[in-house]
């Protein structure tokens, strides 16, 4: 019984063997990669292709803009807190967060409508607030201190200092 299965087995594995005869078989190919033609040029465009009339135009795009003048400072832009507040208490009355263009105070917001600037580095900003269902305008002047940590907000003549978070 042993040798009837080990001649099977001979037999199976003699017919998967497979001889290179493609040279014997036109048209039959062995290696499709070695058939490849390495100097392939494009078909020319068909009878009926639409060819454009006019050259592709050329699109000049403008460069970036500017930071538009009026806006906050960067020194005086950041997160704020009361001096004697934690940073990061949202809870807190004196948080204060200045972004190029707006003051997002505890309770209110102010949108930057215009921002001057002196020779000493304060900035006098004009701003158009919303809060707490009410809606006015306000100049406030903007200061910070030499070593850029504390931020003093003069609105109506009465001055808040903040510190930098």
């Amino acid at each position: 019984m042993h040798r009837s299965s080990l001649a099977l087995l001979l037999l199976i594995a003699g017919c998967n063997q497979s001889s290179d005869n493609s040279a014997d078989q036109p048209g039959v190919v062995a290696n499709i990669l070695d058939q490849t033609l390495p100097n392939v040029q494009e078909a020319p465009p068909a009878a009926n292709a639409i060819t454009p009339v006019e050259p592709t135009p050329t699109i000049d795009t403008p460069p970036p803009k500017a930071a538009p003048a009026g806006l906050i400072p960067v020194a005086m832009q950041g997160n704020w807190t009361g001096v004697q507040d934690r940073c990061g208490d949202r809870s807190a009355d004196l948080e204060l967060t200045v972004t190029p263009d707006r003051l997002l105070f505890h309770e209110s917001v102010g949108t930057v409508q215009s921002v001057t600037q002196s020779e000493d580095g304060r900035a006098a900003v004009d701003a158009a607030f919303t809060g707490e269902g009410q809606s006015w305008t306000r100049t406030l002047a903007l200061r910070t201190s030499p070593d850029g940590k504390a931020l003093t907000i003069v609105n109506d003549g009465t001055a808040v200092t903040r510190k930098r978070c």
